[in-house]
């Protein structure tokens, strides 16, 4: 008998083993046979089936003009659920809601069928943590289609998903009556409630449910998908390019004023998505509505000064991008070092080069000459010599383009004995320190090459 014991035992330990060692279903191909283990069924029903009948039943059935109407404040509503409730208020706590708020945008934010308060926060928040990588539930990175709705209808496995701290959720009395009651809310609140105002209210029952029920939440679900994925994939970057959130007009249109996602995701906590008066984004007004009439408090803005900050970064960031397509010359410390009495024998020579010194920096003008439009007696004369002052006023004041050319005609940096003779005092027997010195200019502004200078 010890003997049966002891092999039952082993048994019993080892088959907890073997299906730990068992990959998950997400981690094995789609084939014939099993294509229907990989489907969420229960969110495939509420995203695709519910959604399909309901535009199967519309075709034959039109809604009474009140249902219509009802229809579209309803969605707004509970669109609002969404972005000014699970999104702004409990996903990211950029503003306080007094109990009766709270209980509104709970049960709208549940007749929008996108599971619960907990569920949608938790999920959203590691998508916040982990943008764009293996742990970010929805990333854009494994395709737009998965990042609108591939995530939710098929199986994920969980242990992929990065975690997220949602104490204050689990402490919030109404996230959790909510989760715990969450299908029996979602069925009144998504289809009972819309049917019941429609029936009750002016008699169209199948209108209700067609249109106040079925094809609204379908609407408000797309329209909060495009979220998780057409704003990670159409518009502009103007906080930050690192990661995939843009801005951009149409996806607020279709998302309440969500589509300024480039800056949500910079600046997470803020109670706006859109921080210009012209920009679209109503659900930024409903919540300072409700802060004027007492129902809400506690808004949270980021200081303009550090939005301005990441502007300027990302504007600066792209103005190097294309700065750095542009010749700008021979970088001054890839110059070589040359005496004045060596660039003055080179200039001499009978074929010696079109050497010409301006603020120290040799250049070669011989490809110019017949080109300069003082003509080519004037530079042919300054040949040989340092023409710092007459390229700087003394004969003409040379504009910001002329500077900007001559940096594309450097061959050196001359080294003692010029009329620049600030090179002298601070570089000389330096000619290392000269170089290090003069490649700290990395950005070249207008008016501030090395070749302006002022008499």
């Amino acid at each position: 008998m010890s003997v049966e014991k002891s092999n039952t035992s082993h048994e019993q330990r080892s088959k907890p083993d073997r299906r730990e060692r068992r990959p998950h279903i997400s981690e094995m191909p789609i084939t014939l046979s099993n294509w229907h283990q990989h489907v969420n069924w229960l969110s495939a029903f509420f995203i695709i089936i519910v959604p399909l009948t309901g535009f199967v039943a519309a075709y034959f059935y039109r809604p009474y003009t009140y249902t219509a109407i009802f229809s579209v404040v309803y969605y707004f509503n509970t669109g609002l659920g969404i972005t000014a409730g699970y999104h702004r208020l409990w996903a990211h706590s950029s503003y306080k809601a007094s109990t009766p708020l709270k209980i509104y945008l709970a049960a709208v934010g549940v007749g929008a069928v996108q599971g619960s308060i907990r569920w949608w926060a938790r999920d959203h928040r590691a998508h916040h943590r982990y943008t764009d990588t293996e742990k970010d539930p929805y990333s854009v990175r494994k395709g737009l289609l998965y990042s609108h709705i591939g995530w939710m209808v098929m199986k994920q496995n969980p242990k992929h998903y990065g975690r997220a701290d949602i104490t204050d959720l689990n402490e919030d009395p109404i996230v959790v009556w909510q989760h715990r009651h969450y299908i029996k809310a979602v069925l009144f609140m998504g289809l009972v409630f819309p049917t019941l105002v429609c029936g009750l209210g002016w008699g169209d029952w199948v209108g209700g449910f067609i249109y106040a029920g079925i094809l609204r939440s379908t609407f408000v679900q797309q329209a909060t998908f495009c979220v998780n994925s057409l704003a990670h994939w159409l518009g502009d970057q103007p906080f930050d390019d690192r990661h995939s959130p843009r801005d951009h007009v149409i996806t607020a249109l279709m998302t309440l004023g969500e589509g300024y996602h480039n800056f949500h995701h910079e600046f997470p906590s803020d109670y706006r998505n859109a921080i210009e008066w012209w920009q679209y984004d109503p659900t930024k007004w409903a919540i300072w509505t409700w802060k004027k009439i007492g129902l809400a408090s506690d808004l949270k803005e980021f200081k303009q000064n550090e939005i301005e900050k990441g502007r300027v970064q990302q504007l600066q960031k792209k103005l190097d991008v294309k700065r750095a397509q542009l010749d700008w010359g021979t970088p001054i410390a890839q110059l070589p070092v040359i005496t004045w009495d060596n660039f003055k024998r080179e200039s001499s020579k009978s074929d010696g080069r079109a050497l010409t010194v301006i603020a120290g920096v040799v250049h070669d003008v011989a490809g110019f000459i017949q080109e300069h439009p003082g003509g080519k007696a004037l530079i042919s004369s300054a040949i040989g010599k340092d023409v710092t002052s007459w390229f700087n006023g003394g004969v003409y004041e040379h504009s910001n383009a002329a500077h900007n050319l001559l940096s594309t005609m450097r061959v050196g940096v001359i080294y003692g004995g010029c009329e620049v003779e600030i090179w002298k005092r601070e570089f000389i027997g330096k000619p290392d320190a000269m170089k290090q010195g003069i490649a700290s200019q990395e950005i070249v502004r207008a008016g501030e090459q090395i070749t302006k200078k002022t008499l």
